[in-house]
């Protein structure tokens, strides 16, 4: 049930988690393409289309948490200080993708081309950081995920 649980898990991550990080990455300079010249109706397009990967992806990417609490649960190592940096780190990401990330697509993909452009710039600078952030937070999972620091698993 173990190795179930962890193939679910990894997967899940790799399936979910990845098309949010590329899509994310990917928002910004679409959205300053889209909103500094006149051919923008292509750009909206693939504005609409990275904003949906987002947010489709963001809802399947429960699964992570939840196979990796079954997993975490059957090995007995839910306590264990990698298995709660590594939840902390998580709830941080879905924080920043939720509360940071998507909104500011939302309101850049709805956004008046005419009234924003002074501020598409800056707008589209801080998305780009925030999806950073986003990434890097699962970079910290993946590589604590792997080293588990402080792990009684003998591995």
């Amino acid at each position: 049930m173990t190795k179930l649980f962890l193939i679910l898990h990894i997967v899940a991550a790799i399936v979910a988690i990845g098309p949010v990080a590329v899509a994310a990455s990917m928002f910004p300079p679409v959205a300053r393409r889209a909103l500094a010249g006149p051919d923008e109706g292509d750009s909206r397009v693939t504005l609409g289309v990275l904003n949906r990967i987002c947010k489709v992806y963001a809802l399947v990417a429960i699964a992570v948490p939840m196979f990796g609490f079954a997993a975490a649960g059957v090995m007995k190592v839910t306590g264990q200080t990698w298995v709660v940096v590594s939840i902390i780190l998580t709830v941080i990401a879905a924080a920043v993708l939720g509360a940071l990330v998507l909104p500011r697509q939302t309101a850049l993909l709805n956004a008046d081309t005419a009234t924003v452009k002074d501020t598409a710039v800056k707008q589209t600078k801080q998305l780009a950081m925030f999806a950073g952030i986003f990434n890097l937070l699962w970079v910290a999972v993946t590589i604590i995920m792997i080293v588990r620091p402080g792990s009684t698993l003998g591995h």
